[in-house]
């Protein structure tokens, strides 16, 4: 089966590391590494913090069998990632403890998320995200945020934008549409504070009391439990 989440994992390396070789027998731990992943990805996308803490658990319990710190410090920039894409926009503090073990390519990508990338290092990031690292310009980088087509790695891109101070209305847009299409409440309830606040400061009260009514909606489903 098909995971719908095929590019969960979106920085350079941890996807070949927890993919078998085409033809060998995928080991256990590889598989469930894998899964719990993508489970704690996309529970934390939804809200739901209880699943995303067990399924990371069980993550971590998994790696830890190998004894690889190199690809847990990878796990946990996972886990960053998606709190970028949500802005929250704390310090990797659990990837940090690692950073030693890490190679330069993760180095340099949990640089990227904190908002501190060396133009030296741009190119150790992930295809899709290069562009905005190395964009000279808030339009150019806008662009290349949204010619980025993976919705996750979108997201994590402008929220790397925002804490840059580089997220122009246009990037705030295509976060909005992209966790709203894929139904992804935390970032877009995040996304759309930032929207309203925005409208607020501006003096326009009518865009910003239709985006408070976007984000009460979303609440009350959450809050309801509504799938």
């Amino acid at each position: 089966m098909t995971s719908p989440f095929p590019r969960l994992v979106f920085f350079a390396g941890l996807a070949a590391l927890l993919a078998a070789c085409a033809g060998t027998p995928v080991p256990d731990w590889q598989m469930n590494a894998r899964t719990a992943i993508e489970r704690a990805t996309a529970a934390y996308l939804e809200g739901n913090t209880r699943v995303e803490m067990q399924e990371f658990k069980q993550a971590r319990s998994e790696i830890a069998r190998t004894g690889r710190t190199d690809l847990l410090a990878r796990v946990e920039l996972t886990r960053c990632a998606g709190r970028v894409a949500s802005l929250v926009l704390e310090d990797c503090t659990e990837f940090e403890k690692l950073r030693l073990d890490a190679a330069a390519p993760e180095r340099a990508y949990a640089d990227f998320l904190a908002g501190r990338i060396k133009a030296q290092d741009i190119a150790l990031l992930p295809p899709q995200h290069r562009a905005v690292a190395g964009a000279t310009s808030d339009t150019a980088a806008t662009a290349a945020l949204q010619n980025i087509a993976d919705p996750l790695a979108q997201l994590v891109a402008a929220g790397v934008l925002l804490r840059s101070n580089r997220a122009t209305p246009a990037v705030l847009t295509a976060a909005v549409d992209t966790a709203s299409a894929q139904g992804w409440r935390r970032p877009l309830l995040a996304w759309l504070g930032v929207q309203a606040l925005r409208a607020e400061n501006a003096g326009d009260t009518v865009a910003a009391e239709h985006l408070r009514r976007r984000i009460a909606l979303v609440q009350n489903a959450a809050n309801s439990g509504q799938p």
